[in-house]
């Protein structure tokens, strides 16, 4: 089977030249051209869980192959217009048809993919940061935007805790079977920012979380898939691959051109 991965496509995001429906169909026409079966986003597909969900459906009609995501922090942004919880969206996820949440996916006897948002516990962060500083989410004059956008029943390294804890049951529901993970945060501190760094010295408690740190040495996991920061890199460390497709914001693009980017955004597992 032949599998493209990508992540943090954040369609709704204000493009001086792309509309949602660019997205769309460029997406298709990569994945039509490099003969994809199955799709796997990673997160960060827009800001609001209706483009989203509308966005994976429109994609799925017009490429005509099986898509799975997992909602990024973005993904669980309360819409302005709505009075509904990051918790409410959540269980709209998971029961959303291609959500990969509390859904592991058994392509055959040899092989799974499990998948889930994760969320950071603050751990990447430097350790002269108090975890009450840090869940503040305010440093330098800005403030980490989750803070304001979305509204959890619990504190984020509680989150990150409940949600690996959902991971668990899902890898342990699928055997012996090697597996893809996918998740939105990061679970490596290679896709960390390096430090030192003025700011993310702060702000990369909010990149990655080490509660998924064990399942690597307890299951076959042969494959990592991660987005959230917006830079593409995949490296293998101890027989596992680790991939980080990110697409990420048009200033953040080495070209202005949306299909060239796609194109080298898009990763490709064949198994």
């Amino acid at each position: 089977m032949r599998i493209g991965i990508i992540s943090d496509l954040h369609v709704d995001r204000r493009h001086a030249r792309y509309s949602i429906s660019d997205f769309e169909h460029l997406l298709a026409d990569e994945v039509h051209r490099r003969k994809i079966e199955l799709l796997l986003i990673a997160g960060d597909i827009s800001s609001d869980y209706r483009i989203t969900t509308n966005f994976i459906h429109s994609l799925m009609a017009r490429t005509g192959i099986d898509i799975r995501f997992v909602p990024g922090n973005h993904d669980y942004w309360q819409p302005e217009s709505e009075d509904t919880s990051s918790a409410d969206i959540y269980r709209f996820y998971r029961e959303h048809p291609e959500s990969m949440i509390g859904a592991p996916l058994i392509l055959d006897d040899d092989w799974a993919i499990v998948g889930h948002s994760g969320w950071y516990d603050y751990s990447y962060a430097d350790a002269r940061f108090s975890t009450e500083k840090i869940a503040s989410g305010k440093f330098y004059g800005g403030t980490w935007q989750d803070k304001v956008r979305t509204s959890w029943p619990m504190d984020d390294p509680a989150l990150s805790k409940a949600f690996a804890d959902a991971v668990r049951q899902d890898l342990e529901e699928v055997g012996d079977r090697n597996i893809i993970m996918m998740t939105h945060v990061v679970t490596h501190r290679n896709f960390a920012v390096p430090t030192p760094h003025r700011l993310f010295d702060f702000y990369n408690a909010f990149i990655g979380t080490s509660d998924f740190d064990t399942f690597y040495k307890e299951f076959p996991i042969r494959y990592s898939i991660m987005g959230h920061v917006h830079f593409r890199h995949q490296f293998t460390d101890q027989g596992i691959h680790y991939i980080c497709p990110c697409l990420g914001y048009s200033r953040e693009w080495r070209t202005d051109d949306l299909a060239v980017e796609i194109g080298n955004t898009l990763q490709v597992i064949d198994i």
